[in-house]
């Protein structure tokens, strides 16, 4: 999306010529699904959004300076101190996770030093626990580039209402806010699945199927603003800080452009229909303006569709890529947080690769015998309650989900790395991390809130106590992430 925005405002002219070439496409991509040859090597990828903080782990905003230091791989985010690392995709098969680890762990050292380099260090966590609402309050927060300014002034003129940010646990946190800038608190670790069209809708119903389970084992979020909150409260805070919608039209029904979905689908093109059919262009840029060809090599550009799409943040999001010979498609997983280390992300990749692949072989599919509310409910219960959670799953009712993923998910995940030809014992490996999480009870999320409870019991929001802690929380955080030990080895020290 970013690379085809030149505006941070349109006419209404631009936005009616949007919306034909917008209906024009999706016929010519549905042409293009039935007719043309797609790569099917079922690569993988990732993509890793990174905070900067300063010496005191206050948010830095200091993105520019350390990108200056960087390669091609590294880009901005909305938020001035954010930085995203891109991974090249790769074959899973033999030692693949081994390499996507040790290419991960490079390109993570290498940004790690130009933030130092920079006056500033790098925190892989969901969202920064040191986070205030007066940092957001200050307009230097957004990354000067128009397909920012574009997407907060597209997105604020469309709701026409503040941001109202509401959510709470064990405390409460309310806030009104003037943009969008609480989207920029929400750091994700992004993997990327290409597959076969004809495969497509087996793996993102598979991906729809376990996000509560990811969401639960891989919390990594659960301190908004300093509030104890959801256990991995980017779901709440990214739904609720890009909702186009005032309470009359979320009271009629109308679907949020941050979306589960609502049903199990049968093939892409389902995904591509529902977002021209349910949602309005927020960045009608004419292909033209955004120097976008019409083709490249033998398959179509879909400049239109594709920018379209990247404005419906869907928590599994289908891709269409046209790429220079043959286009591909790929399901890019966006639910999970940020880290806590390399190892614990790499264990995340092959818990998901591992489940989409069994669950996608199975005669009859988890999906064919668990409802979608089901599905939708387990994933806000996962993200509200982390480990904590009970889970709802075919022939076992309600469920604990350390113990569904122990009993249960575990084994399909090593049957499903082993369809795909990873080494065992690299699947022993990473599994075992998962093993450990769901045992243990510790992931990221119940680490910091054990953390900031050893040492700040009866601290209170909004005081000094509380935000003196934080920074300690974070401080240890940051040190045990550059261990590199997974986080349900941590001990509850904090220095």
């Amino acid at each position: 999306m970013g690379e085809q925005i030149s505006a941070d405002s349109y006419t209404p002219r631009q936005r009616s010529v949007y919306r034909r070439r917008l209906e024009d496409e999706l016929e010519l991509f549905d042409r293009h699904l039935q007719e043309a040859e797609f790569v099917s090597h079922g690569t993988i990828g990732l993509e890793l959004e990174l905070n900067l903080v300063d010496a005191e782990m206050r948010p830095h905003a200091n993105n520019q300076a350390v990108l200056e230091r960087l390669g091609d791989e590294f880009q901005s985010e909305i938020g001035a101190y954010n930085v995203e690392l891109n991974h090249p995709p790769l074959s899973i098969a033999g030692d693949g996770l081994t390499k996507l680890e040790e290419g991960l762990s490079r390109r993570l050292k290498e940004v790690s030093e130009a933030a130092e380099a920079a006056g500033s260090t790098v925190a892989m966590i969901g969202t920064l626990p040191t986070m205030t609402s007066k940092f957001l309050k200050n307009p230097a927060w957004m990354t000067p580039e128009n397909r920012y300014a574009g997407l907060n002034n597209s997105i604020m003129d469309t709701r026409g209402e503040l941001v109202h940010l509401n959510l709470w646990r064990e405390e409460r946190y309310r806030h009104n806010f003037e943009d969008i800038a609480t989207e920029s608190t929400c750091t994700s670790i992004q993997l990327h699945l290409q597959v076969s069209p004809a495969r497509f809708a087996n793996a993102w119903n598979a991906s729809q199927a376990i996000a509560g389970v990811q969401a639960a084992l891989s919390a990594n979020s659960p301190l908004f603003m300093g509030h104890r909150v959801w256990h991995e409260s980017r779901i709440p805070v990214f739904q609720q800080s890009i909702d186009t919608r005032t309470q009359e039209l979320i009271n009629q029904g109308v679907r949020p452009r941050v979306w589960f979905g609502e049903r199990w689908i049968t093939s892409v093109f389902d995904l591509f229909e529902e977002n021209v059919r349910y949602f309005s262009p927020l960045l009608p840029e004419g292909r033209m303006q955004a120097g976008a060809p019409f083709m490249k090599g033998d398959s179509p550009g879909l400049h239109y569709l594709n920018l379209h799409n990247g404005t419906i943040w869907r928590w599994n999001r289908a891709i269409y890529d046209p790429n220079t010979e043959l286009s591909h498609i790929r399901v890019e997983n966006r639910l999970l947080p940020a880290g806590p280390t390399v190892k614990d992300i790499i264990a995340d990749a092959a818990f998901y690769y591992g489940m989409v692949k069994a669950l996608s072989e199975q005669t009859r599919p988890v999906w064919s015998r668990l409802s979608f509310e089901d599905a939708e409910r387990n994933f806000h219960e996962g993200a509200r309650h982390g480990l904590t959670a009970q889970m709802t799953w075919p022939t076992l009712g309600s469920i604990d989900v350390t113990k569904l993923v122990a009993k249960h998910l575990l084994p399909l995940a090593h049957e499903g790395l082993e369809l795909l030809d990873v080494a065992p014992h690299l699947a022993d490996e990473y599994l075992g991390i998962i093993e450990g999480r769901a045992r243990t009870r510790q992931n990221g999320a119940m680490w910091q809130l054990n953390a900031l409870n050893s040492i700040a019991p009866q601290s209170r929001p909004a005081t000094k106590e509380r935000g003196d802690a934080l920074a300690r929380v974070l401080r240890q955080y940051v040190a045990n992430q550059q261990s590199g030990a997974p986080v349900h080895t941590w001990s509850l020290e904090v220095s």
